[in-house]
């Protein structure tokens, strides 16, 4: 309706209804799409914590695995800086999820290295089972009295096959590249 001076006064109760129904359905439908965007992640906050961690299981963070040590940063026992394997890249990511502050490596714990591998010497190896073990990830297969061979896909490079053999048969080499893909050509 408008009024003898001109401005709207009011409108018809159904249209008052419609934009008042408009306006709700607008608000959800903005709420809902915020919250599917921003939906905190179900998971335990240990097991996102462990998901950030290299899965090396070698101990340098002085908890007997990744799991671990994902459990003692959680309950707050533990720092974000305390795995050399994850490097800068892995604290920035634990301070990240945390909202922390990104801090160095501690020096106490070791240094950031290259990912490397294991490899036996074959022609030294006594077969004394101590590498396999010692090792976390179950990389090593042989048998006592037999060659030892460590299977490059599986091993992490956390270095605890070295000390125990007592022959010093196994080095850590750098992991290779991936080698390039050649770009394929349509036929």
């Amino acid at each position: 309706m408008i009024a003898p001076d001109g401005p709207v006064t009011g409108l018809p109760p159904l249209a008052a209804l419609l934009l008042w129904l408009l306006g709700v359905l607008g608000l959800g439908a903005a709420l809902w799409a915020l919250l599917r965007h921003h939906r905190p992640d179900p998971r335990p906050l240990a097991e996102r914590i462990d998901a950030l961690l290299p899965q090396t299981q070698c101990g340098q963070c002085h908890y007997p695995g990744c799991r671990p040590y994902a459990e003692a940063i959680a309950r707050g026992e533990a720092d974000i800086n305390q795995c050399p394997p994850g490097g800068e890249a892995g604290i920035r990511a634990l301070a990240a999820l945390l909202g922390r502050p990104a801090k160095p490596l501690s020096a106490a714990h070791g240094v950031e290295k290259p990912p490397q591998v294991a490899r036996i010497r074959e022609a030294e190896c006594i077969g004394c089972f101590k590498c396999i073990a010692a090792c976390p990830v179950d990389a090593i297969v042989g048998a006592p009295k037999f060659l030892h061979v460590v299977v490059e896909d599986l091993c992490t490079g956390c270095e605890l096959c070295i000390a125990p053999c007592p022959v010093d048969c196994i080095d850590l080499l750098p992991v290779p590249s991936p080698l390039p893909t050649p770009p394929r050509t349509p036929p």
